[in-house]
């Protein structure tokens, strides 16, 4: 399977199942089009007719070129893995991750939060014990198998709610390490309001990563995430996450600010650059997922507004290259160098299997966007998993059960997309989120223009920098 496409003036070429990415002239990428679908003096013909300034025996060169490849298994390779038959639910059950759901209140009243403004559809605010988030810990060690790198999240709600717990259970963490011979690393996802140096040096000290949450120009934010009263929050925020992302940038630690775009800011391309040139370095900015009623909520009509914005986005990233304006975007950041890997095939994103959620009370999620639901609780942090027919069936969530990613491009790279959304809309785990997948794919298109474009940068200010030593 090959994916063919023009971006920003690249003609691009994926082969779906090896990875291999090929930037071509226009004569080659019309070739790639007929070559399997035509005999070799067929498709020679059109080419010469349709490029007459070409000759013919550089477009016989060209096509010969093509067969190489497709001997070296870098264009129409097949996948060797979509035929078999895999028992995917035979894999067994290793726990790498978690979120842990530290508090479910939250000070703010973000008009698109789908976890019910941090109270997850309870009646009332939960705060976790020291006591819970102890035993969940003790899950994750029990049920990670070999894995010594363990990922912990901190959740909420917001969590800095409940950040006495947070620091002891980083302590008891630490604790168990060498003893287990497990490493943890810990994150924390923050809206910043209660956000102080005595929480920034802790963080700086023992997390790995942090989030903040932002959604990017002053009028925008202040719209979706204000106070419970409607007061305002940008003013608030900023200094303090400007000031923490310096600190994390000096000591040389992760840290993303991340937000959400709504159909009340469809050129959320603007909000990107926005929290570029407040001097963040790492941002993430997600579409939201809401019900089709809700007044924020995208549309299948609002797709190629949002494709626009992300061509807008990758063209600047491509200017600022080199410069001190320079930041990346966490869905550019995919990895285009390993190919397609076997496992991710197999596991999709590991939501009920590899990764779960643990709420206040200790239940047990498949994922963050599954608490509150609960038929999709699968177990406590004392007693451990109970409903194995849950996790069963996430195990089976992957590219070659859901019928829809066969023939997509992206299924390599998004690894099937997210379950909680496909059920969401869908009421089917094997389904797949119509609006997200075609931003997915957008994305992905864009990143490998990207990579093209800063490579042909990078090697042109070579080439000047050797002509003028």
């Amino acid at each position: 399977m090959i994916h063919q496409y023009k971006n920003n003036g690249y003609d691009i070429v994926l082969d779906v199942n090896s990875g291999a990415i090929h930037i071509v002239d226009d004569p080659t990428y019309d070739m790639i089009s007929e070559y399997e679908g035509k005999p070799r003096e067929d498709v020679i013909s059109d080419i010469v007719e349709k490029y007459p300034s070409e000759t013919k025996d550089d477009i016989e060169e060209a096509y010969d070129e093509i067969t190489q490849l497709k001997e070296q298994n870098a264009l129409f390779t097949v996948d060797p893995y979509e035929n078999r038959v895999i028992d995917y639910t035979k894999r067994p059950t290793v726990v790498k991750a978690m979120c842990l759901n530290v508090a479910h209140a939250c000070n703010l009243s973000c008009r698109y939060c789908f976890a019910d403004e941090g109270l997850y559809f309870g009646k009332k605010a939960e705060l976790m014990s020291y006591e819970t988030g102890k035993a969940a810990l003790d899950f994750l060690i029990a049920n990670s198998g070999h894995r010594r790198n363990l990922e912990v999240d901190f959740f909420g709600g917001e969590p800095t709610l409940n950040f006495d717990v947070v620091k002891r259970l980083v302590a008891y963490g630490r604790s168990r390490e060498k003893e287990t011979g497990k490493n943890f690393r810990f994150t924390f996802t923050t809206n910043g309001i209660l956000l102080n140096d005595e929480i920034m040096d802790f963080a700086n000290q023992e997390m790995d990563n942090v989030v903040m949450s932002i959604d990017g120009r002053k009028e925008v934010h202040d719209h979706m995430r204000p106070f419970h009263n409607g007061d305002p929050t940008w003013d608030i925020i900023v200094p303090k996450y400007q000031k923490f992302a310096a600190m994390r940038e000096k000591l040389g630690k992760q840290y993303y600010v991340r937000g959400t775009y709504t159909r009340y800011n469809l050129d959320f391309a603007k909000d990107i650059l926005a929290m570029a040139d407040l001097g963040f370095r790492q941002i993430s900015i997600e579409p939201v997922v809401a019900p089709p009623e809700a007044d924020y909520s995208l549309r299948l009509e609002d797709i190629p507004v949002l494709e626009e914005q992300y061509d807008i986005l990758a063209k600047e990233m491509v200017e600022r290259h080199g410069t001190d304006r320079e930041f990346n975007f966490f869905h550019f950041m995919i990895d285009l160098e390993g190919g397609p890997c076997v496992y991710k095939r197999l596991s999709g994103c590991g939501s009920g299997t590899e990764y779960v959620s643990v709420t206040p009370d200790g239940g047990i999620f498949p994922c963050h966007q599954f608490v509150g639901k609960p038929d999709f609780k699968i177990g406590n942090v004392w007693d451990g998993i109970d409903r194995q027919d849950i996790v069963t069936e996430f195990k089976g969530c992957n590219v070659y059960s859901r019928p829809k990613c066969r023939e997509c491009f992206a299924k390599f790279y998004c690894s099937g997309g997210c379950t909680a959304n496909a059920y969401n809309f869908t009421g089917n785990l094997r389904d797949v989120y119509e609006i997200g997948c075609a931003l997915e794919k957008k994305r992905i298109e864009c990143a490998i223009m990207i990579k093209a474009a800063c490579a042909e940068k990078d090697a042109k200010l070579q080439e000047s920098k050797e002509k003028t030593a």
